[in-house]
């Protein structure tokens, strides 16, 4: 179907830009916010540092169970219902989180204020590439894909604080707040972008004709694999290798982490300059490749260097994600970027996830210098899975 809707100019294009883009900060709040709650839970409500982990999961879990469907809903929709009817269950579901007294509740309320999170994935990402033209689509997708960063510096600077002062459950209404504003703003900002006419070529089903989407979601999964790593021990290395104060390296790692947000910027310009979002997602792979075979040598001798290196791996590992989502819903186009794009961060969660036990147990094995070495290999491969040739410009 095509939208009735008269095309908005440039203006309101960036008001549905940031309204989209502080959707998918609130959400982020939401499911990465229950991480800060758990040395309240643990030292305060007497759950195991297991249990604990498990309540802060629970939003996770739901956005890993719920992606794909959302996206279908998407694409029979819109963009604009799904946000609105996810941003309201997500206030909602974080009340009842916020009100409940009971852990398997909590738990409950948790899951699927998570589950309504994931909604705002890939309807907003959709509704970036909608109403951005090919030129300025890249710079636009990297301004959106800050979304995750900020949410979880919001997260931390403010759930941390609130849980310490007044409980868990005054603080599980930051979320439900954060979602409440985004909601208002994309209730009087979001229109859905126009579509074309649904006919054979522009509803076939785009994993048809080859594996070009399934080689990017491949690369993705490979790139979360370093992101993750950097993202989970960085603290830790800094504090116990390095022999920093918690606050010394809590500031870095935030300094570092609102860096790798205007990474995410620039990686999405520079697709729009060159005309590509795969050349520059093979860069990026190169140089994440290089970056942690160095900080793994770096950190084993024990250099200076390496905390330089540190900050310029947590920048760059964080940079393809834009760039795949943008290329992604690109290939996939109006009838199946929803689908497409909840498969894309469907795998990156389920990746994500298993990353942190695992890198556990490899630095319990080989320390960090021999974890920081060995995880630049997941790169390697990406670079030789990106389908460059493939890519079909638009225009």
């Amino acid at each position: 179907m095509t939208s009735t809707l008269a095309e908005p100019g440039t203006a309101r294009r960036w008001g549905i830009l940031a309204a989209s883009t502080a959707a998918q900060a609130a959400t982020a709040v939401m499911i990465h916010g229950a991480a800060f709650l758990i040395p309240v839970l643990h030292e305060r409500e007497g759950l195991s540092l297991a249990r604990a982990g498990l309540v802060a999961a629970a939003p996770t879990l739901g956005v890993v169970l719920a992606l794909i469907a959302w996206g279908l809903l998407t694409d029979r929709r819109g963009e604009r219902l799904v946000l609105i009817s996810g941003l309201a269950l997500t206030v909602v579901l974080g009340g009842v989180a916020a009100l409940s007294r009971d852990l398997v509740l909590l738990s409950l309320a948790l899951f699927l204020a998570g589950a309504a999170a994931a909604s705002t994935s890939s309807a907003s990402g959709r509704v970036v590439v909608g109403w951005f033209p090919a030129n300025r689509r890249g710079l636009a997708m990297g301004i959106r894909q800050m979304a995750q960063p900020v949410g979880v510096g919001i997260a931390a600077i403010t759930m941390a604080v609130v849980a310490d002062r007044s409980g868990v459950h005054t603080a599980l209404w930051v979320p439900s707040a954060a979602s409440a504003l985004a909601l208002l703003l994309v209730v009087v900002v979001v229109l859905d972008p126009p579509r074309p006419q649904r006919d054979v070529a522009t509803s076939a089903n785009p994993y048809a004709p080859d594996d070009y989407l399934a080689r990017i979601h491949g690369v993705s999964v490979l790139l979360v694999v370093p992101q993750f790593v950097v993202w989970t021990f960085a603290l830790v290395w800094l504090v116990d290798d390095r022999g920093w104060s918690p606050a010394a390296a809590g500031s870095l790692v935030a300094l570092a982490q609102v860096a790798g947000a205007l990474g995410r910027i620039a990686a999405g310009q520079l697709s729009d300059v060159v005309g590509s979002r795969l050349r520059p997602l093979r860069w990026v792979a190169v140089a994440a490749a290089v970056l942690m075979a160095a900080l793994g040598g770096a950190a084993g001798r024990d250099w200076a260097v390496a905390v330089p290196l540190l900050v310029l791996a947590t920048v760059v590992t964080v940079a393809d994600n834009g760039l795949a989502f943008t290329a992604v819903a690109e290939r996939a186009g109006p009838f199946w970027s929803g689908r497409a794009l909840g498969a894309q961060n469907t795998a990156q969660f389920a990746a994500a996830s298993a990353v942190p036990p695992l890198a556990g147990l490899s630095i319990a094995s080989f320390g960090y210098p021999g974890t920081f070495a060995l995880v630049a290999l997941f790169p390697i491969v990406a670079v030789t899975l990106v389908p460059v040739t493939g890519e079909r410009v638009p225009r």
